[in-house]
């Protein structure tokens, strides 16, 4: 079944359609969640709320628009404001530790230990990814939140927009400027 006949179903009081849902956003919730707040616990918390007020608000949802944009938009609000109240600076391109299964991670690092790759650039392209998530650490939330959603989660402008409930020139102008300051704080770091 759709996302769009879910949320109708949910909305109609059929709390199994609203746990199928959870159950297909829970991790990619928690996973962008956790990429702005760098801090398991409270990703957790702060997901979990932003489930609960998806729920609150599921009559509300307009079948018209994608599920996943009107989900995470709730989750991205009450994570920006929760980042404007206590102004937490950390980020992680990488995701969720927990974003992976434990068969992916030991792929992972068997592709690692086979790749010929020397050592000294793998601990290079490390400490650049460190410095990377430093530097979006350190953007306004809201700039932060648009790098996140088009350049780690995927989305199109128009998703974005949908999401962050902006118009779509704002969205490019949030890019546009966070990629300038991200420059600017990474040409710090070269000298």
């Amino acid at each position: 079944m759709e996302d769009k006949e879910l949320a109708l179903w949910a909305a109609k009081g059929r709390e199994m359609a609203f746990r199928e849902l959870l159950g297909r956003y829970e991790r990619p919730l928690f996973s962008l969640v956790y990429r702005m707040v760098r801090d398991r616990t409270l990703a957790e918390d702060l997901a979990q709320e932003a489930f609960i007020r998806a729920f609150n608000a599921i009559s509300t949802y307009k079948p018209r628009y994608k599920f996943s944009s009107w989900i995470f938009k709730i989750a991205n609000n009450h994570t920006i404001d929760y980042l404007r109240k206590r102004k937490l600076d950390t980020v992680s391109i990488d995701g969720s530790p927990h974003a992976r299964n434990p068969e992916e991670e030991a792929q992972t690092r068997l592709v690692v230990e086979s790749n010929e790759e020397p050592p000294d650039r793998y601990v290079e392209s490390k400490e650049l990814g460190g410095q990377i998530e430093e530097a979006i650490g350190r953007l306004r939330p809201e700039y932060r939140a648009a790098v996140l959603l088009r350049h780690v989660e995927g989305y199109t402008y128009e998703e974005i927009a949908d999401i962050m409930d902006l118009p779509l020139g704002t969205v490019k102008t949030y890019l546009h400027r966070a990629r300038a300051e991200l420059k600017a704080l990474l040409a710090h770091v070269d000298s």
